[in-house]
């Protein structure tokens, strides 16, 4: 039998916390025998949440946390500041070991900020970059980083496509995954200054057998699915994960609304519900979980800031191929090497 997976989870953190969260946490436990829950909060809210709520309690612990990170607040003073915070102590028992990863969907500066100066970046990464999985019509792709390097220069870009296909093999099963960088057309001489110097380095490394790259993708090509890791500094990918999520509610809100409009839209939606509904659910990104900040000595996974507890829950259970396929190990021998 697998070992079980210890998960902190920043019960205050999040637009919906502390009631999705602790929600998501016990369906969480209540989907897998593999992980153990520890609620890091305070503990009063928490035990009011859980109360109307059925669980394990063997393998559900609460860590008290008075002080709570605002999204508002300057990241890195809260750090230093927020010792007693519901994150800060999260982070502290993934450094210590006490917890094998740390999920919330708090300040995404804040996490960024303690996740590499609590955890501490592994050795060799230059930059730690946010890595969420996108729908598309393939499965999945990884968009790297969405968030966390605005100023990425190339040789961090390069870094991202190495961490980017350990993670598509050894978590996703993808063999030799496809990767490509963000561009504005397909052709090598396109692109701005940073696109333009981090192309023939991809393109190096491909060569010698590091990452299997396929050049540029456009923004249009990747819900086709044709790159498994899409490569892109920080500004670029939110501009593209934050559209993605803007457009694909849109669609769903769009076609509900259509099918609705008359009696003949309404017997054919009814005739094409399972069809439907299967085929919405794949784009649909609150199944694929949060977003790992990876190359750090322990496992960060951001969630969206509006998380519900559906949410919540795929990004803990995320956490358990993550830590048994031992990704942060890979990349630090990948890294060292």
């Amino acid at each position: 039998m697998d070992p079980v997976v210890r998960i902190a989870v920043d019960a205050m953190g999040g637009d919906n916390a502390p009631t999705q969260i602790v929600k998501g946490a016990v369906d969480a436990l209540n989907t897998s025998r593999s992980i153990e829950i520890i609620l890091v909060g305070k503990e009063g809210l928490i035990r009011d949440e859980l109360a109307s709520l059925n669980y394990p309690e063997d393998r559900l612990s609460i860590v008290d946390a008075p002080d709570v990170i605002e999204t508002a607040e300057p990241p890195v003073l809260a750090i230093r500041k927020k010792k007693e915070s519901s994150m800060v102590v999260a982070l502290n028992m993934v450094k210590h070991g006490e917890a094998d990863a740390f999920v919330s969907a708090g300040s995404s500066g804040a996490i960024l900020v303690g996740g590499q100066l609590i955890v501490g970046k592994a050795k060799g990464v230059k930059r730690a970059p946010l890595a969420p999985l996108i729908p598309t019509e393939e499965g999945v792709s990884l968009l790297i980083d969405c968030g966390a390097n605005v100023d990425a220069r190339a040789e961090h870009l390069v870094q991202f496509a190495r961490m980017g296909s350990l993670y598509m093999e050894y978590v996703m099963g993808v063999q030799n995954p496809k990767v490509a960088i963000v561009n504005i057309g397909m052709e090598e001489e396109k692109g701005n200054a940073l696109v333009k110097e981090t192309y023939p380095m991809l393109k190096e490394a491909g060569e010698s057998g590091e990452i299997n790259f396929i050049g540029s993708i456009e923004a249009r090509e990747i819900p086709h699915g044709y790159a498994d890791v899409v490569v892109c500094e920080a500004f670029v990918g939110n501009v593209i994960l934050k559209l993605y999520e803007g457009v694909g509610t849109t669609l769903i809100s769009s076609i509900s609304y259509a099918l609705k409009s008359n009696l003949t839209a309404s017997i054919g939606g009814l005739l094409a519900k399972g069809t439907l509904k299967k085929t919405l659910k794949k784009f649909d990104s609150s199944q694929y979980g949060g977003a790992p900040l990876l190359g750090l000595k322990g496992l960060v996974v951001k969630a969206h800031g509006s998380s519900n507890a559906v949410e919540i829950k795929n990004a803990i259970l995320q956490c358990v191929m993550f830590t048994r396929e031992d990704i942060n190990g890979k990349i630090i021998e990948a890294f060292e090497a």
